[in-house]
């Protein structure tokens, strides 16, 4: 065997192992969600938006009922694409849960899930903002970006949070452009 043929070959098996790939990644992203899957989940999403916006003298993202607004944007607003990206995060969670804690995220510590939470915010992208804008436009929002999105979203479209958490004006006066805040003032619920 000559080096042509075996250099040859080596590109047609490093075309066959990348097209392979890329199929197996689209197959994934495009298969279609069980919606039942997604409310299965429902006391994982819970947990992990009570993360984000925790009890302390206002209501938590629990109590606002945001899982139930994340699994309804899922389902009815949202493309394949970011259904999936959005399991696989769950996915996700609960194996590294597993992996290091021998016990599903629900049943962990407070402590253990925070540190399940961290890591999975520091491993949502990449040290570099262009390859983050590249794996964005191919394969969707990460999974925390997401999640942290529509727990905050939910949470201020929620009575307890529009009216606890933040500073609901029922009945909003003139537009005044720059409004100083006192120390410690809630910030305001509508615009």
């Amino acid at each position: 065997m000559n080096r042509r043929s075996y250099f040859k070959r080596i590109l047609v098996l490093g075309a066959l192992g990348g097209a392979s790939f890329s199929i197996f990644k689209w197959k994934e992203l495009t298969r279609q969600v069980d919606p039942v899957l997604l409310w299965s989940k429902k006391d994982l999403v819970a947990e992990l938006s009570e993360i984000i916006i925790p009890e302390t003298d206002t209501p938590g993202a629990k109590s606002a009922n945001v899982a139930d607004y994340i699994i309804k944007v899922l389902i009815n607003c949202m493309d394949i694409k970011k259904q999936n990206k959005f399991c696989s995060g769950l996915e996700l969670v609960e194996s590294h849960s597993m992996r290091n804690y021998g016990k599903s995220f629900l049943n962990c510590s407070d402590q253990e899930k925070q540190t399940v939470f961290e890591y999975i915010a520091n491993h949502s992208g990449f040290s570099y903002r262009i390859l983050n804008r590249i794996n964005k436009k191919i394969f969707g929002e990460s999974f925390f970006i997401t999640l942290k999105d529509l727990t905050i979203e939910g949470y201020c479209m929620s009575k307890p949070g529009a009216t606890q958490g933040l500073a609901y004006d029922y009945i909003p006066g003139n537009f005044e452009a720059c409004i100083k805040l006192k120390p410690n003032q809630k910030s305001w619920a509508t615009k």
